[in-house]
């Protein structure tokens, strides 16, 4: 939950806008919806265009910005685990390691399309920005052009366009997974059947990127113990306001002045992470990066632009200069950052911008073509200059250690009651490594279920007889779909066993120099004969010498012909294999899951009489 205040030069999350009240505004205590419509009452009798368009923008933020805190602080606190923002920094020894590895780890993939008409381009990039902060530092990265195998050179445009007639180069549009994924556009010639691999393909894909790497991170570890306190490292210092159930309040500087490079870039330098008393770091629910003080100051601007009868190059000067003289005084900076659970530790980040290296790089970058399923004989190379870890690899291994109690207690139940007809109990768990391998040999046995009504006291009562199609379990999908209209009474629970599927998994790490036969390592990639190593069976993941897991860059499997079986899995990684960990699924077992669900209410109006 991150929005951000318009015209202001620092980086606003979420701002606490009840503390900024007046004694008299507080003594009202007029609630949220009142504020929304008085503005927009007020709005309405703003005539000058862009004077209304500047008091919505940063009235509405306002506005907005105190919902959020509202929000966030009415949530209740249940935990969530996340990941370590800072796990990728950690593997490399400077912040510019970090920024080579991202620049030199990119390429380009020719994806397949469904249509003649389009081919797709992939850029990969080398790490997940899926984390809260999504990369540490500033970027950017525009893409310039595609040459196509003809030596056609088709400039990019930000959106396709429906009447240019040409090639076109444009973002994929209906791609919401992959927002960074661009498509050749083909025109369309009607009446005329021209296939894709007859038109020219991509070959190479321009840009250019920018990173600004900091002169270093330094992090702090608190606990309750330091609120109050002050801890400084060289021109960098950290202080603990007030560390609460779920969310900490602090005030940090850098006592140098930013670097020239970063001066008109907004930063986000402060990286706050919090772990519970297991130690896994809890996900983060929100934050305010604003003081009171700070929130006040914009209060007062929205009352002058509001007491303005015309917008005017002066008043949009004064409001600036008086922006940037006010933010020029908040030598420190104050964040307040909630959590979704207790804290018990926190580990408080800084990046210091006080000196900066940028890196500009001109890309062109050939399009690789690697089709999951390949007829081809010959092994593709791919290999790129840099090392990349999984950090998420050891996490999602516990799964092969599984075990039955740990499984029954991971079932989550849900219901759906809108359609009566179709009224649905649902068994669902975290998806695992486990499940991963559990292959397609199922036998999930009998799996009985009774419904009950319930007496006086809500307690279970008689069972109700029901012929075979009142209702249906699927076992394998963990559901029990029941239609209400077959039913002579309302049930209220349902007793019975949903057989749920355990993998017993053997772990074995080998030594990259002795690998047994049907493995081979060809440079960074692992060569899988899948006769003696069924892909439904194994798994493989490799580490280098520093211990760390290789991050893998994709896989394909090789067929003997287009009809035949895969012959080869092919496995690439960033960076070199030193040992492979190998799972096999040695058996499969059923593990019966008894359950009684109190049975939630439909809307049975409805249903024939």
């Amino acid at each position: 939950m991150d929005v951000r205040l318009p015209l202001t030069s620092a980086g606003i999350c979420l701002a606490l806008l009840m503390s900024a009240c007046s004694p008299s505004d507080e003594k009202r205590q007029v609630s949220l919806e009142e504020k929304t419509a008085q503005f927009e009452k007020s709005l309405d009798a703003i005539q000058d265009p862009k004077l209304k368009d500047a008091v919505a923008e940063l009235g509405g933020s306002l506005l907005l910005l105190e919902r959020a805190q509202l929000k966030l602080d009415s949530k209740p606190v249940e935990t969530e685990y996340g990941e370590d923002a800072l796990a990728v920094l950690k593997h490399y020894p400077t912040p510019q390691a970090l920024v080579d590895t991202y620049i030199n780890g990119l390429f380009v993939l020719h994806k397949d399309s469904s249509s003649d008409y389009l081919t797709d381009l992939q850029p990969v990039f080398p790490f997940n920005f899926n984390i809260p902060v999504a990369f540490l530092f500033p970027h950017s990265l525009e893409w310039q052009s595609v040459t196509l195998s003809n030596k056609r050179v088709i400039p990019f445009q930000p959106e396709w366009s429906e009447t240019d007639p040409g090639i076109q180069l444009s973002p994929s549009s209906s791609n919401l997974t992959n927002p960074d994924d661009l498509t050749v556009t083909y025109p369309f010639i009607d009446g005329l059947d021209v296939e894709n691999k007859n038109q020219p393909q991509p070959v190479s894909l321009q840009g250019k990127v920018e990173v600004i790497a900091p002169r270093r991170l330094y992090s702090f570890d608190l606990t309750k113990k330091d609120v109050g306190q002050t801890r400084t490292n060289d021109n960098l210092s950290v202080t603990l306001l007030n560390l609460a159930n779920n969310y900490a309040e602090i005030e940090f500087n850098n006592s140098a002045p930013l670097a020239p490079e970063v001066s008109e870039t907004p930063l986000n330098p402060l990286i706050v992470q919090a772990k519970d008393s297991t130690g896994q770091f809890l996900s983060r629910s929100g934050s305010i990066n604003e003081t009171s003080a700070q929130i006040a100051f914009y209060q007062k601007q929205l009352a002058k632009m509001q007491q303005q009868k015309a917008w005017s190059e002066s008043f949009e000067k004064q409001i600036e200069e008086e922006q940037r003289a006010f933010e020029k005084q908040q030598s420190h900076h104050y964040s307040k950052v909630y959590f979704n659970g207790p804290i018990e530790t926190l580990e408080v980040s800084v990046l210091d911008f006080s000196t900066a290296t940028v890196t500009r790089k001109d890309l062109n970058l050939p399009v690789l073509r690697f089709d999951p399923h390949t007829t081809q004989k010959t092994i593709q190379p791919l290999t790129l200059p840099v090392v990349v870890y999984d950090d998420q690899a050891p996490i999602w291994l516990k799964g092969a250690t599984l075990g039955e109690e740990q499984l029954k207690k991971s079932v989550r139940i849900s219901q759906s009651v809108e359609d009566p007809s179709a009224v649905r109990i649902d068994f669902d768990h975290p998806r695992s490594f486990n499940d991963e391998l559990l292959g397609t040999s199922f036998t999930p046995g009998e799996s009985p279920v009774s419904f009950f009504t319930e007496d006086s006291n809500g307690k279970r009562d008689e069972p109700i007889e029901l012929p075979p199609e009142a209702y249906q379990v699927d076992p394998l999908r963990g559901i029990i779909t029941y239609d209400l209209n077959l039913f002579p009474e309302t049930p209220a629970y349902a007793v019975g066993s949903m057989p749920l599927f355990l993998a017993t998994i053997e772990k074995k790490t080998i030594d990259a120099h002795q690998l047994p036969k049907g493995l081979t390592l060809k440079g960074n990639a692992l060569v899988v004969d899948l006769k003696l190593f069924p892909a439904q069976d194994w798994r493989f993941f490799a580490k280098d010498d520093s211990g760390n897991y290789l991050k893998e860059i994709l896989s394909v499997s090789h067929d003997a012909s287009a009809e035949g079986p895969a012959l080869l899995g092919v496995h690439y990684f960033y960076g070199q294999p030193t040992r492979l960990e190998t799972y096999q699924r040695t058996d499969l077992s059923t593990v019966q899951y008894g359950f009684e669900v109190k049975l939630d209410k439909a809307d049975t109006s409805s249903l024939a009489q």
